[in-house]
């Protein structure tokens, strides 16, 4: 996957940027999925899954389910359709989960698996400074959008004004997230 789709996702799973608390600069939490239904009478629920990395679902995964993060430990898993049918160990019926329609599921953060060299995920480079190769400033990466090409981030001036920048390789040049900077190359038009 390359490193402009990662980033995407990244973004889809997390459409507010950072739910959860920060930690260290980033999110203590990371959505992975959505309760939809309930499914049966067992306690099934039908989740949509968020993630890159479904494969970490698996039984036994510690899950954090709504804005409290309420942890639950999932019991089974399967497929169905585009999504999965899940269960908790401690959820059997359908009255114990009725009340997580459409709500959020998480992992720590710092369980996340480690990128590629050269990829990072969108919450490490949300609030960097955007420098142009020439040195000048253009302000903080404020997110980024999602579009049909590519990912637009969008930087926000001094002045607070908004700059679109496209993620793609003739304009982002390095990313530096350890040291807090991104160096872009202005093509004509583009400011």
């Amino acid at each position: 996957m390359t490193s402009s789709r990662r980033q995407a996702a990244a973004r889809r799973r997390n459409p507010e940027k950072t739910p959860g608390l920060p930690l260290s600069g980033g999110p203590e939490f990371l959505l992975v999925g959505i309760l939809r239904r309930p499914h049966g009478v067992k306690g099934e629920m039908l989740m949509a899954v968020l993630t890159d990395f479904p494969e970490r679902l698996t039984v036994e995964t510690v899950l954090y389910i709504g804005e409290e993060h309420e942890p639950h430990t999932l019991a089974s898993r399967r497929h169905h359709n585009d999504g999965l049918l899940v269960r908790f160990d401690d959820h059997s019926r359908r009255e114990d989960v009725e009340t997580w329609s459409n709500t959020n599921v998480y992992v720590p953060a710092a369980d996340r698996p480690p990128l590629p060299e050269g990829e990072y995920y969108l919450h490490q480079l949300v609030g960097l400074q955007v420098v142009t190769d020439e040195g000048q400033t253009l302000g903080e990466l404020t997110e980024a959008l999602e579009t049909g090409a590519n990912l637009v981030y969008v930087v926000r001036t001094p002045e607070g004004k908004e700059i679109l920048l496209p993620a793609i390789d003739d304009v982002v040049l390095k990313v530096d997230v350890a040291g807090g900077q991104i160096t872009v190359h202005l093509l004509e038009g583009l400011i």
